[in-house]
């Protein structure tokens, strides 16, 4: 091969290897560049090893996995489905997230009730028992505040709303482009909306979305949006868009609700907690006042101490009910499932099913009437033998916790008798070392003779005095001091005698049962009251939904009924049955609704339904309602304070109940009369001895 060969081969490879070094610098850019870009559009999708997002779809795992936690766990998903639309993960994370919440809250305060009252048993498992309702009521508050930020979410979404509604001029198009907000929960709302707009059969789509909505007016706007979708938008007289001026009807609900919501959290923020809170400082009174005034020991370590502290329990019990029902502000519905309650799963068992048959009123009678009354009235979701399975069971959990109550006492009462040491005075503070020895010495010796004559009813003083004189401890004592000492050990063996459960008691037990199968009644009757005093709000609600109807061309009144009975709650076994008898006649059906209500608002409405029957059209036969929307809105504005104003003086009467009573009559009143009582028989035991 010659040198230029040579040579040429030389510069050839030289250059392809150059070409490639070129190339490779090139595709190594490019592939750089293409990694960042992967890179940057997978950035913050990663979840990190340890994110909270990973640890509270594992907690939720968890907490529906133990069998306590599972009822609560359940409880809170069921709410928030409805909220989140039925994403799984969302729920998940929501559920887990309250959860450990209420975990991380209830653990300290378990440990304060097992501290405080470790030395009273009866008392610590009350608390314990009692823990239960408040677990349910921190959930509940929870998911309240959930619901509530739902609601002021709707208030920026309507507002995007209306701005939307101009750029597009078109329901479904406005729908999706406020839709498309993922960071806030009434994105899915909206979401679901537009679905349901551009199915094949948004009608049936929407009838089922009333039945999962969060709120009725998510209800409103998904109607409203329908109905402007089918029969179109018109201009009001002032050249107002009639759809936007109905979202403003509609966000001025809201905001009146808002503000209702706000009000009552603001009163009743604390009234649970003040309600509840006295039955922890039972134990450390008595403990205080034991400490400071051992005269008291008669009372607080008695029977009589005892009685009280049950009172204590119980009216605090129903005072923190009563409290959680009054409170209630309509957010998302907090009923318990009711597909199978345990109350079904008794009424299964042909024993039982037999009994409650037998006391459950019979259909058309005067007492069935009043009960199925009451029931509609209170909203409940119960069924007539489910009421009286509650009634039976509650009145059985009453006479044995009655039995139980009364042995207790006879417990507490020997338990006294045979340790607790007597003063020979009257003495305020603790008794010093060698007085509580002298006490205990002599206690013993009254114990050594109570078991001695404990079976012997026919015992007489004398032979107890003759007895005891041959004692080596009474071997200085002169012969009034061991007829004392004789009577009190009588006396304390009489009482000890007469220890047992009585035909009296028994008749008591008996009595609180009876009150215990009244109790599920007695919620019913409070839960129609207090749902009375949202008639006005309701009705006026109904007003605003006549007013968004009814300048919508082919809407008549059977649809403006259907609508009432959609959005109604008090009001809607009246309503309901009057769209049932509609087409039989339609006047008939609205003088049927007249005369099943009292409530002279509503008769007006439905006068002005019947008018627009027969003689006139809808829009006149409701003028009045947008002539005087002002006036209504602010009077439904006052409607609330009052509702607000009557339910926080109602709850601050029900809330501080248990801790007047606490300080009044388990410490002031026994300090009181135990204390004149101890200075009476000071003084006439000196006036005695002078």
């Amino acid at each position: 091969m010659s040198n230029d060969m040579l040579k040429n081969l030389i510069l050839i490879t030289l250059g392809v290897f150059a070409v490639i070094v070129v190339a490779f610098l090139i595709l190594n850019k490019k592939l750089k560049k293409n990694t960042k870009y992967v890179a940057s559009l997978t950035e913050g999708t990663k979840v990190k090893k340890h994110s909270m997002e990973i640890t509270y779809q594992k907690l939720y795992v968890k907490f529906v996995s133990i069998p306590f936690l599972r009822r609560y766990v359940l409880k809170v998903r069921r709410r928030l489905e409805i909220i989140n639309l039925g994403d799984e993960y969302r729920t998940r994370r929501d559920t887990a997230q309250m959860m450990l919440k209420a975990i991380i809250t209830v653990i300290p305060i378990t440990l304060a009730i097992i501290l405080l009252t470790k030395s009273n048993f009866l008392l610590l498992a009350t608390l314990l028992v009692f823990e239960l309702f408040f677990i349910e009521t921190l959930l509940s508050g929870y998911v309240d505040k959930k619901d509530n930020a739902l609601l002021k979410q709707q208030i920026d979404m309507f507002a995007e709303m209306r701005h939307a509604y101009h750029e597009f001029n078109l329901v479904e198009e406005a729908v999706y482009e406020v839709a498309q907000n993922d960071e806030v929960e009434v994105s899915r709302q909206a979401e679901k909306i537009y679905e349901i707009l551009i199915s094949d059969d948004p009608e049936m789509e929407l009838e089922k979305y009333y039945d999962i909505a969060p709120n009725s007016y998510l209800k409103e706007f998904a109607g409203i949006s329908y109905l402007t979708k089918e029969f179109g938008d018109r201009t009001d007289k002032d050249g107002a868009s009639l759809y936007l001026k109905n979202l403003n009807n509609i966000t001025q609900e809201m905001q009146i609700e808002i503000l209702k919501r706000d009000k009552l959290d603001y009163v009743f923020q604390s009234l649970s907690l003040i309600a509840a809170l006295p039955i922890l400082f039972i134990q450390p009174i008595k403990s205080w006042c034991l400490s400071q005034f051992s005269f008291t020991k008669s009372f607080y370590n008695g029977k009589l101490g005892f009685i009280v502290q049950i009172l204590l329990v119980i009216l605090t019990v129903i005072c923190y009910v009563l409290v959680r029902k009054l409170k209630d502000n309509g957010s998302v519905n907090t009923e318990r499932d009711m597909q199978n309650p345990w109350e079904q799963k008794l009424y299964k068992k042909p024993p039982i099913k037999k009994l409650i048959n037998m006391i459950v009123p019979k259909k058309g009678t005067k007492e069935y009437r009043l009960k199925i009354k009451l029931m509609k009235d209170s909203a409940t979701k119960l069924k007539m033998e489910w009421l009286y399975i509650d009634r039976v069971v509650y009145a059985i959990i009453g006479f044995v916790i009655a039995l139980f109550v009364f042995n207790q006492l006879h417990r507490i009462t020997l338990q006294y008798i045979y340790e607790e040491p007597e003063a020979d005075y009257d003495l305020i503070g603790a008794m010093s070392e060698k007085d509580e020895r002298k006490a205990m010495e002599k206690l013993e010796v009254h114990n050594k003779y109570l078991a001695k004559y404990k079976s012997n009813r026919k015992i007489t003083v004398e032979e107890i005095q003759s007895d005891i004189a041959e004692d080596e401890y009474y071997k200085s004592a002169t012969e009034d001091e061991l007829k004392e000492e004789a009577q009190k050990i009588y006396d304390k063996l009489k009482v000890i005698q007469n220890e047992f459960v009585k035909w009296f008691e028994l008749l008591g037990a008996f009595a609180i049962a009876g009150i215990a199968y009244f109790a599920p009644v007695w919620l019913l009757m409070f839960q129609a009251k207090m749902r009375q005093l949202e008639m006005e709000n309701e009705v006026m609600q109904f007003q605003t939904i006549i007013l968004m109807l009814m300048k919508i061309e082919r809407v008549n009144v059977e649809m403006i009924l259907e609508w009432l009975e959609r959005y109604s709650n008090i009001f809607r076994d009246p309503i309901s049955k009057c769209v049932n008898n509609f087409e039989s006649g339609a006047w008939e059906a609205l003088e049927e609704l007249k005369n099943d209500i009292t409530f002279a608002q509503l008769i007006r409405i439905v006068e002005g339904l019947q008018s627009a029957v027969e003689k006139i059209p809808i829009r006149e036969a409701f003028d009045e309602l947008d002539t005087e929307r002002a006036y209504y809105q602010e009077k439904r504005k006052e409607s609330n304070e009052r509702l607000i104003k009557r339910k926080a003086l109602i709850g601050k009467v029900i809330g501080f109940a248990p801790m007047v009573c606490l300080f009044v009559g388990y410490l002031i009143l026994p300090l009181c009369v135990i204390g004149l009582l101890s200075m009476t028989n000071a003084f006439s035991t000196m006036s005695t001895s002078m």
